[in-house]
C-alpha cells in the first residue's frame, strides 16, 4: 500500500469517473486550495473510533487493570490509551502476558484499549515486534511511537535523513502487523536535544516522503501551540492528511527562575484555542480518536505516581471535569 488512505480512495473514485491514471492526485491529496471547493479529506472513510475519548493511562498507574477499568466505566471514558513502555502499565518485556490481561479487564466493563503509548523507535529491536504483534492480535489499531531528537552538532539534513530511515523501517514493521504507528509532536528540549516533530513541518515532510498508511501523526495541540504560537493552524493544515490520533491538554505561560515556560492546567483554563482547534478539525475533516492527558498537579497522578487514598476522590473529580469539558467542546463544534 504505497499511497495514503485518502489518495487510494480518491484514485479509485477518479478511475470510476473516467479520469486517466496520469491525473495529478498530489495536487489535491489532503488539501483544499483557496480557489477550489474540492477537499479530498471528505472522501476518506471515517475511523470507527472517531472522537472516542481515552485517558492516557499514565495517570491511572496507581490502579491495577481491574481498578482502571472500573474508573473508566464510572467516569464515562470510551477506553484507554494504555502505557506499554518502561515504567508503564504494561512492561514491554511482559507484553505477551500482560496486555491481554489489561484488554480483558476493560472488556468486562464494556471498555477497550483504543490505543497504546510505547517507546518503540527501532524496528530491529525484538521487543518492538513483540509489542506490535501482540497489540495487533488484540484488535488495537493505534500506537504512539517513541521520540527522536535533533543533535546540535549535526546538520539538520543529516538528522532528518537518519530519522526518515528509522521511521521507514518502522512503517514496514507496522504494515506487517496492520497497526498504525503515530509520532507525537512534542515541544521543548529536556536535555536530549530539541524534539523532532516540534516544528510540525519536519514530521509532515517525512511522513509525506515515506507515504505509508501505517505511519502517521499523533497531533498534540498543546505542544503545537507552545511551538507555533499563532502559526500552529498552518502546521495543522499541513499535517492534516496524516493525523491518526489526537492528544488533548491545556497550558499557561508562567515565569519561573527568570524563564517563561509552559505549565499544564485543566482544560479550558489555558492558552490553547480549543474553539478554533475544533473548528479546524471540522474544516480539515479530521475524525480520529482522542487521548486526554492530565499533567497539572493531580496528587501525583500527573507523573504516574501512586495517589494517596485521601486524595483519590478529588483526583477522580478533576479527571471527570476535564472529560466533561472535552465533551462540551465536541458538542459545541457539532462533532458529537
Amino acid at each position: 500500500m504505497g499511497t495514503t488512505r485518502r489518495s487510494f480512495i480518491a484514485k479509485s473514485l477518479f478511475a470510476a469517473a473516467g479520469f486517466s491514471a496520469g491525473f495529478d492526485i498530489k495536487a489535491i491529496d489532503g488539501h483544499k486550495t483557496e480557489d477550489s471547493n474540492f477537499n479530498i479529506g471528505s472522501l476518506s472513510s471515517p475511523d470507527p473510533d472517531a472522537f472516542r475519548i481515552s485517558i492516557f493511562s499514565k495517570h491511572l498507574q496507581w490502579l491495577d487493570y481491574n481498578g482502571m477499568a472500573g474508573v473508566l466505566s464510572d467516569l464515562g471514558f470510551d477506553g484507554a490509551d494504555l502505557t506499554v513502555r518502561p515504567g508503564g502499565h504494561v512492561l514491554p518485556e511482559n507484553v505477551e502476558a500482560d496486555l491481554p490481561r489489561a484488554v480483558e479487564a476493560l472488556a468486562k466493563k464494556g471498555k477497550r484499549v483504543i490505543m497504546i503509548t510505547t517507546s518503540v523507535t527501532d524496528a530491529a529491536d525484538p521487543l518492538s515486534e513483540k509489542i506490535l504483534k501482540t497489540a495487533s492480535s488484540l484488535g488495537i489499531k493505534h500506537y504512539r511511537t517513541g521520540y527522536f531528537h535533533y543533535n546540535d552538532r549535526n546538520a539538520v539534513s543529516g538528522d532528518l535523513a537518519r530519522i526518515r530511515e528509522q521511521l521507514e523501517k518502522l512503517a514496514n514493521l507496522n504494515a506487517k502487523y496492520s497497526i498504525s504507528g503515530e509520532y507525537q509532536n512534542h515541544s521543548g528540549d529536556y536535555g536530549q536535544g530539541i524534539y523532532f516533530g516540534a516544528p510540525i513541518w519536519d514530521l509532515a515532510a517525512i511522513l509525506e516522503k515515506i507515504n505509508s498508511p501505517w505511519l502517521g501523526s499523533q497531533y498534540d495541540v498543546y505542544h503545537a501551540t507552545v511551538e507555533g504560537a499563532n502559526a500552529w493552524p498552518v502546521g495543522l493544515r499541513l499535517i492534516s492528511p496524516r493525523v491518526r490520533t489526537i492528544d488533548i491538554k491545556d497550558f499557561m505561560w508562567v515565569e519561573k527562575n527568570g524563564k517563561t515556560i509552559s505549565e499544564p492546567v485543566p482544560l479550558g483554563q489555558g492558552m490553547v484555542d480549543f474553539k478554533k482547534f475544533f473548528s479546524l478539525l471540522r474544516m480539515h475533516d479530521i475524525r480520529v480518536p482522542f487521548s486526554i492527558h492530565y499533567e497539572y498537579p493531580l496528587g501525583g497522578a500527573e507523573h504516574g505516581n501512586r495517589v494517596l487514598e485521601t486524595s483519590r476522590e478529588s483526583v477522580l473529580a478533576a479527571i471527570k471535569k476535564d472529560l466533561e469539558t472535552l465533551k462540551g467542546f465536541l458538542r459545541e463544534a457539532g462533532l458529537a
